[in-house]
């Protein structure tokens, strides 16, 4: 059946569909969530255990090795990574991506549980998580009032905004940065315990076995029933002090007799700072699949309410995610626009008739709308990603419509009736159509269908691309027919007119390229291998970096240093930044968790600090590229801090890691290698946790002289535990207030902690009471792991790099060259992750999806053409595109990374479409027409050299603002943009000359090979 007949014989079928897919479009686009890039919903799942107190190396033995040795019997794991820090253990896994996340957080928990009772009994409940939340914070907001201190008003952001933003819908995360938790301090004294023969332990525990509330019972007074509940809690600190507590001999004391009671705060473990001044702010992340636009107006609806119902509060957004998400937004959608008309003004300028020119444009919007309602059916958004698809296939949606009405035109001319002109030309033109839109579709599909990470970036790119391509079609064949019929003004008996010089010209080109077929191919073979040859001149990379219009410094003390030494250091790089021309404003954070290489983050240490620029707008400042190296020129002049620049996004750093069963032998070669890279041009702020020790206080018992004693290795370090810190959270007595509960925490004061003879003259209890410390165990200053890192169960070192603007592809190239890897222990594994893994997976899925694209191509042309030798004829053009995208790369400094691969898989179904258009109208010639190949090659560069050059110019134009860069941040798409018109234009021009002789050569082969066969058969060779 015709379709396109069809339509014009029953013109209302068609309005109605395409009404309603319009209206379907209108609706899914309302819907649609705005965000970045497609949310990486890989299955990850992360296990904190934390023990406090606890050393890295203690914990390595007792905890991290038996969970990691449980969770290896999981299937579908791909890796699994551990930091241990003080007190801390982080797993994070990494399953495949066919892994449902649901199946691995149930089997994550179960591994743990079946190791539960092997972990030391003071561990805390494991917690176990899916990752779900965006990593890179949504909006980041600073907090203010001339009423509140900053107890209080960090209290107030706990309770009140974190309620008040958390009804939002959409938001994964809440975080509070800077400000302190209230707390109610007993510090005791140690000579006072001594008197009194007490430990800290007997009176944090005889604390909480007053100030309780339990429940239990039931009572039946005045014949009724009532609940029993026993209270003993109180409501201010200060009652605190002649509170008596009961001692496990049976003694009577009161607090004030041992220590002193102050409503306080707790120990200060992070600092947020605004140009300098202390702030108390809050992050807010995204859950994925929702809009971060609509989550950031959500929030800041919520905000203004609280500032009106409170005239003391003020809220400064800091920074977040969402201004440049937005901006990419908005920058898409006007390069979407702007390509639209681009490409209708090409069309008009060809045609040169309003009516053609609105019927060819029509099916622009027809095409796109029903692409958003697919969009919204499968669950994706409106990223740079599914927006670039668009963009990019902009062109490529008005080429059948094009192609269709310049033939319809062509047969008006001929003097048939519009209606006629209209049936002859699209049934005419139907094969072409077909094959160049199903050819785009398989071009498409296995960049959709990749695997790993880097098929859930392209995987709505791909299939975004493939619906729209697919819609064009449906217009093509049922709307443009119709509305041309309807629409379009019949031409009786218009005179054809002349050629003109440059179609005598370009004939003239092609009567030399097929009497000179040999010199043609010999051309065309050198300008491909010319073309491989550009290869290892280009720059290779994930991703270019981007202008965000915020920049993250990541600042790393040695270990042991004190929050006030991170805050100076931390200070002194504010000032040193401040100079830098482009930088408006700096939110210091202290002891916050930082964004690490690869998407990970580090856990919060006070020894690290993070200062978040905010740049100015970008028309008004350097790119943020430039910036950022001037940053690292200044902040190299900073000492005793080492750091690291970027928010942790794709293509900013290098990471590498270096696993080993010899951790003497790894820590050497990590050293090695970290003296090495600062001499390789490009990086800059190496970093190695090879060298990182922190200093300890280690108490060893003494055995004999403890069993003498009556004294036991666990009283030893409860004893210690809550004098020096305190007991666990779960463990103190709490002061209960009416909308929360405050902490009660013993231990000693400040002062003491600082003194090694106040500690080792602690108390702890013996068979003949009260004796020091210091006589049943040794104290000496040591030191030991700040961090142990794991990476699939074996010790690693990370060394890593900012690569600041540097192909991450030149990076891997230099590091591999290095002396420290050459010679590399045969011990040591040399693993390249974060983005290098990324980037090589990449490159082989790009690789996979190319070849499977050209064999779909190569199918789908077989099926529509009947034959098995002319599809090589179309897809001779491919080879012909590859040297003017490598040399417009080169040109414009552009690299080999996602966004030119897309624009080279783009090609391959660009270039294949104007083939098509070409070798179908020279086999028609040949077999329906019964014209000779050389007049059916001539015919066919006459008759589609205009719909070929328009098509190609339409792209080039769609494409054009792309390229330039214009409006916001372009560094994503505009290396594709470059790729696609710099191959576009080299294959158009070659593809016009070099096809018809592909095509003579693959017939006479055709020929030849028939001819065996039909001898074989014993039937008489068949003239073509």
């Amino acid at each position: 059946m015709n379709f396109a007949t069809w339509s014009i014989r029953n013109p209302a079928p068609a309005i109605l569909l395409f009404i309603l897919l319009a209206l379907a479009g209108l609706y899914g686009f309302r819907q649609l969530p705005i965000a970045n890039l497609p949310d990486l919903d890989l299955p990850m799942v992360t296990i904190n255990l934390s023990q406090p107190g606890a050393a890295p190396g203690q914990l390595e033995t007792e905890v991290a090795r038996k969970v990691e040795n449980s969770l290896a019997t999981l299937s579908g794991i791909k890796h699994v990574r551990t930091a241990i820090t003080d007190g801390q253990v982080q797993i994070n896994i990494e399953f495949i991506l066919e892994k449902k996340l649901s199946d691995a957080l149930i089997e994550t928990k179960d591994a743990v549980d079946r190791v539960r009772s092997d972990l030391p009994a003071d561990l805390q409940q494991p917690s176990i998580s899916a990752v779900r939340a965006a990593r890179e914070a949504t909006v980041v907001y600073a907090v203010a009032s001339s009423r509140l201190d900053e107890e209080a008003l960090s209290w107030f952001v706990d309770d009140k905004v974190s309620k008040a933003v958390l009804g939002v819908p959409g938001i994964g995360r809440f975080e509070r940065v800077g400000g302190v938790q209230r707390q109610v301090r007993v510090e005791v004294d140690p000579a006072r315990l001594t008197g009194m023969g007490v430990t800290a332990a007997d009176v944090s525990r005889a604390l909480r076995s007053v100030e309780q509330e339990s429940s239990g019972g039931r009572g039946q007074v005045g014949g009724a029933e009532q609940a029993v509940r026993t209270t003993a809690t109180i409501r201010q600190a200060d009652e605190l002090k002649h509170l008596a507590i009961v001692m496990a001999d049976g003694r009577r004391i009161t607090l004030d007799q041992v220590a002193t009671v102050s409503d306080s705060h707790a120990e200060r473990g992070q600092v947020a700072l605004l140009d300098g001044k202390p702030v108390v702010g809050f992050k807010i992340y995204r859950a994925m699949g929702f809009d971060e636009t609509r989550i950031a107006a959500g929030v800041a609806e919520a905000l203004s309410r609280l500032e009106a119902a409170d005239d003391s509060l003020h809220f400064t957004k800091i920074s977040g995610s969402v201004d440049y998400t937005l901006e990419q937004y908005k920058g898409s959608m006007n390069m979407l626009y702007e390509g639209a008309l681009l490409a209708v003004l090409v069309v008009w300028w060809f045609l040169r008739d309003w009516r053609a020119t609105l019927i060819s444009a029509s099916a622009l919007p027809l095409s796109i709308l029903p692409t958003f309602a697919a969009m919204h059916w499968l669950g994706y958004s409106l990223n740079t990603l599914t927006l670039l698809a668009l963009a990019v296939v902009i062109g490529i949606l008005v080429d059948d419509a094009i192609v269709e009405i310049e033939n319809i035109e062509r047969h008006a001319r001929m003097g048939k009736p519009i209606a006629q002109a209209t049936g002859d030309a699209v049934t005419e033109i139907a094969l072409a159509v077909i094959a160049t839109t199903m050819t785009l579709v398989v071009v498409f599909l296995p960049t959709a269908s990749m695997s790993g990470i880097p098929g859930l970036f392209f995987k709505q790119f791909g299939w975004t691309a493939v619906v729209a391509v697919l819609s064009s079609l449906l217009v093509a064949r049922l709307l443009t027919p119709m509305l041309a019929a309807y629409f379009l003004k019949t031409l009786p008996g218009e005179k054809i007119a002349d050629d003109g010089h440059l179609m005598n010209h370009y004939l003239g080109w092609v009567r030399w390229c097929l009497a000179h077929r040999r010199a043609t191919l010999i051309g065309a073979l050198g300008i491909f291998i010319t073309s491989l040859a550009l290869v290892p001149l280009l720059n290779t990379g994930l991703m270019p970096p981007s202008d965000k219009g915020y920049s993250d410094v990541s600042l790393e003390l040695p270990p042991g240093s004190s929050l006030k030494s991170t805050e100076a250091a931390a200070e002194a790089a504010r000032r040193a930044i401040a100079g830098v021309a482009g930088v408006e404003h700096v939110m210091t954070t202290v002891g916050t968790p930082q964004a690490g290489g690869g998407g990970r983050v580090q856990a919060g240490e006070v020894r690290r600090a993070t200062l978040t620029l905010m740049l100015a707008p970008r028309d008004t400042r350097p790119s943020q590229t430039a910036i950022e190296n001037e940053m690292r020129r200044v902040l190299s002049a900073v000492p005793g801090a080492r750091f690291s620049l970027g928010v942790g996004g794709p293509g900013e750093k290098m990471s590498l890691i270096l696993a080993s069963e010899d951790p003497l032998v790894l820590k050497a070669t990590a050293q090695a290698l970290e003296r090495e890279l600062r001499g390789v041009p490009g990086l800059s702020n190496i970093t190695s946790t090879a060298s990182l020790e922190r200093p300890e206080i280690v108490v060893r018992p003494d055995a004999q002289r403890a069993a003498d004693q009556g004294v036991s290795t666990s009283v030893i370090g409860e004893t210690v535990r809550i004098a020096t810190s305190g007991d666990f959270d779960a463990l103190i007595a709490k002061l209960n207030l009416d909308n929360r509960q405050v902490g009660i925490l013993v231990r000693m004061p400040d002062a003491a902690r600082q003194d090694m003879d106040a500690v080792g003259g602690l108390r702890v209890h013996g068979r003949a009471g009260l004796i020091p410390l210091s006589g049943v165990a040794s104290l000496s200053m040591e030191s030991g792991p700040s961090q142990i890192d794991r990476y699939d169960r074996l010790r690693y070192v990370t060394v890593g790099a900012d690569l600041g603007g540097t192909p991450l592809g030149s990076a891997l190239a230099a590091v591999r060259l290095l002396p420290a890897v050459k010679t590399m222990p045969s011990s040591v594994k040399l693993i390249e992750t974060g983005d290098a893994e990324v980037m090589v997976e990449l490159m082989g899925s790009f690789g996979l999806a190319i070849v499977i694209g050209l064999l779909c191509v190569f199918c789908v042309l077989v099926l529509l053409f009947r034959d098995f030798f002319q599809p090589f004829t179309i897809l001779s053009a491919v080879p012909l595109s590859l040297g003017g995208a490598f040399i417009a790369l080169l040109l414009s400094g552009g690299m080999l990374s996602i966004p030119s691969l897309i624009g080279l898989v783009m090609l391959m179904g660009i270039v294949t479409k104007n083939s098509i258009l070409l070798v179908e109208y020279a086999v028609v010639g040949i077999h329906k027409r019964g014209m000779s190949m050389h007049d059916a090659l001539l015919d066919a560069c006459h008759k589609r050299v205009r719909p070929i050059v328009m098509t190609s110019v339409a792209m080039i134009a769609g494409m054009l603002p792309i390229a330039l860069g214009m409006g916001a941040d372009a560094s994503f798409r505009q290396p594709m943009a470059i790729a696609v018109i710099g191959g576009l234009m080299t294959s158009t021009a070659l593809s016009l000359l070099v096809v018809p002789v592909a095509f003579t050569y693959v017939d006479s082969i055709e020929r030849r090979v028939g001819s065996w066969f039909t001898r074989k058969a014993g039937e008489p060779i068949l003239d073509k």
